[in-house]
């Protein structure tokens, strides 16, 4: 039996940060059942990868789910929607605050309908009257945190391409809504759990922050480099890239002697990491003059032996085809309707050695699952047929 068997959630989620929290759920046995737009939501369709146009984030955050399609703003839909809260454990849903209460999906909407219902609501900015109802994605997160300003050169700011702030509100998402399960079984009562894209990006970059309150530093960006030890950066190979990073006394004895430069342990500007990372662009020179002359396999293997935390700077291709990558069972390979080959989902971020997460079914074409689902619910076949006729499933 896993995690989750027995626990039914309903996700209206969009993009990623609902949808993955929902697929975190899902992966511990949790049924799933994700409520699309009439013809398929408009998340369905970013970075399209197959024959339909479904894209490579959908499939990734929506295996382990079923998928029903309706529309939630008419009246018949409410009222098929409220027949599906009525049987569930937990709705999801990543929208400002007034988007679900004009959906009837706010908390006290759900709990009149069933008061032990746990909503999960991930916004951009939290439900504080002041910006509850202000609209954000990832990006949102990663510049108003500072991230974005210390990513990058001083005059250039740069936002890496992935969206992180997303997966990792979902997964905060995810441990909330846990923990809600958990509580409601000694209590009996539902909550809300709730997260912002921004709370996440703020914690994601608390370092700097805490920091800059203290010292005052204003601190600029600095490319690949630390500013706060060394050497830590990328470096240059004969034929590639690689990351390596130095922290604390004993990795950067071990880096002086893997470059036989012995002489820099007395030297009053590597002293501790703080000087280290001031003067790293000095330590990055001289990592960068020593990688120069040799191939990247051949540096990483020397770091190796040094153990220096390193590894190779890859494209997406070079990711997919490594043999560390592929040894570590990071994908899950699944075929889907409109793609010739099977494709990879990345596995669960995290694994348990006696209840495992698995992924068990593809993610559904939109509607794929609504019959099934609304006789559940109770529906019969003149019913479902005569909301079909209307568009509301």
């Amino acid at each position: 039996m896993k995690v989750l068997e027995g626990i039914r959630v309903l996700d209206f989620g969009r993009f990623i940060a609902g949808p993955f929290c929902a697929a975190l759920l899902g992966d511990f046995g949790a049924d799933v059942i994700r409520i699309d737009r009439v013809g398929g939501s408009e998340d369905r369709f970013i970075m399209p990868v197959s024959a339909q146009g479904e894209g490579a984030f959908f499939l990734q955050v929506n295996r382990n789910k079923r998928s029903m399609t309706l529309d939630v703003d008419s009246d018949e839909g409410r009222e098929v929607m409220h027949r599906l809260v009525r049987d569930a454990d937990v709705v999801i849903a990543n929208m400002p605050p007034r988007t679900l209460q004009n959906l009837g999906l706010d908390y006290e909407s759900l709990r009149r309908i069933k008061p032990d219902i746990i909503l999960t609501a991930s916004s951009a900015f939290g439900d504080q009257p002041a910006v509850r109802d202000r609209t954000g994605f990832d990006g949102t997160g990663q510049a108003m945190s500072g991230a974005v300003y210390m990513t990058g050169l001083p005059d250039h700011p740069t936002k890496p391409m992935v969206p992180m702030v997303d997966f990792a509100t979902a997964m905060s998402c995810a441990l909330g809504t846990m923990m809600a399960l958990y509580e409601r079984r000694t209590s009996g009562c539902g909550q809300e759990v709730g997260a912002s894209l921004l709370r996440t990006g703020l914690n994601i970059a608390s370092g700097t922050l805490i920091e800059e309150s203290v010292l005052k530093l204003g601190r600029k960006a600095t490319g690949n480099r630390s500013p706060n030890y060394g050497p830590s950066d990328l470096f240059k190979a004969q034929d590639g890239w690689f990351i390596a990073q130095v922290i604390g006394p004993v990795m950067f004895k071990r880096f002086t002697q893997m470059v036989d430069r012995p002489e820099l342990l007395e030297d009053p500007h590597f002293e501790d990491d703080r000087k280290r990372g001031e003067n790293g662009q000095l330590l990055s020179d001289m990592m960068s003059s020593w990688s120069a002359t040799r191939t990247r396999s051949e540096c990483l293997a020397i770091l190796e032996k040094a153990r220096i935390p390193a590894s190779p700077v890859y494209s997406p291709r070079e990711a997919l085809d490594d043999e560390a990558v592929n040894a570590a069972e990071s994908f899950e390979w699944i075929h889907y309707p409109g793609i010739e080959e099977a494709l990879p989902i990345i596995a669960p971020p995290v694994w348990l050695s006696r209840t495992p997460p698995t992924i068990d079914t593809r993610p559904p074409t939109a509607g794929e699952h609504t019959d099934e689902v609304l006789r559940q619910a109770g529906y019969c076949e003149h019913s479902i047929r005569k909301l079909r006729d209307h568009g509301i499933v």
